[in-house]
């Protein structure tokens, strides 16, 4: 904190599951800078969503499950777990329903990992049939993109409450990655990522230094010849 302690602005970040944490500690983070002037966090990849794989299992909520009641998390959400079972407080969506401070949620509507990993975990899929698509968008049939859909659907869903928060950003795109903003190639550049022709830096500048209120959300793929679905 020797440095922290006197700085002006902060910002905390993560991506992955360095996102959900930072959902999740974003308050703790400006608590601990009461005289900083501006502090905002923003999280990259980390709003995983809490809905079942292709073979109606929920995957990744009896993922969370066991990591909550391993080093009993719950205690950590003690408002939501009044009115719901703990594995649901550790997610994004009803993690953001407390957070005070100003948050910039960066994330695709078709989260690589997410696709991969709680839409279609290979034990859901014993098959195959989705190898192709897990690994190329491109490559992924009409039924399969249906899906997709649906997935990209309840993350919308998820932050509509968001849109309403005037010093809260949002740039979902519609690209076939995870991460994105420790990448040059996606982050800032005449040739990279963008929605209504912003890039993610440029997005991410504006919301910060609250230059405008940012609320790019990308249309359904294939809108946007600018991504780079590399899966990545």
């Amino acid at each position: 904190m020797k440095g922290l302690a006197i700085a002006k602005k902060a910002l905390l970040t993560g991506c992955s599951a360095g996102g959900l944490a930072t959902y999740i500690h974003c308050d703790d983070f400006k608590a601990l800078l009461p005289n900083t002037e501006t502090v905002k966090c923003m999280a990259d990849g980390g709003f995983f969503l809490d809905v079942k794989d292709i073979s109606g299992r929920s995957y990744m909520h009896d993922f969370y499950s066991d990591v909550v009641h391993l080093q009993d998390v719950g205690k950590r959400f003690p408002n939501c777990i009044s009115q719901m079972d703990a594995t649901k407080c550790f997610f994004p969506e009803e993690i953001i329903k407390s957070i005070s401070t100003p948050v910039f949620i960066l994330n695709s509507a078709y989260d690589s990992w997410q696709v991969k990993n709680v839409l279609v975990p290979s034990s859901s899929d014993p098959s195959n049939s989705w190898a192709s698509c897990k690994l190329d968008i491109n490559k992924c049939n009409s039924n399969q993109m249906k899906v997709l859909e649906g997935f990209r659907s309840a993350l919308l869903d998820k932050i509509t409450d968001v849109n309403q928060k005037k010093d809260w950003g949002i740039f979902i795109d519609s690209c076939f990655v995870h991460c994105q903003s420790w990448r040059n190639i996606l982050w800032h550049g005449p040739n990279y990522q963008r929605i209504n022709n912003k890039t993610m830096a440029e997005s991410v500048g504006d919301w910060y230094f609250d230059t405008r209120e940012v609320k790019e959300i990308d249309g359904s793929y294939p809108c946007n010849p600018t991504c780079v679905n590399d899966g990545s």
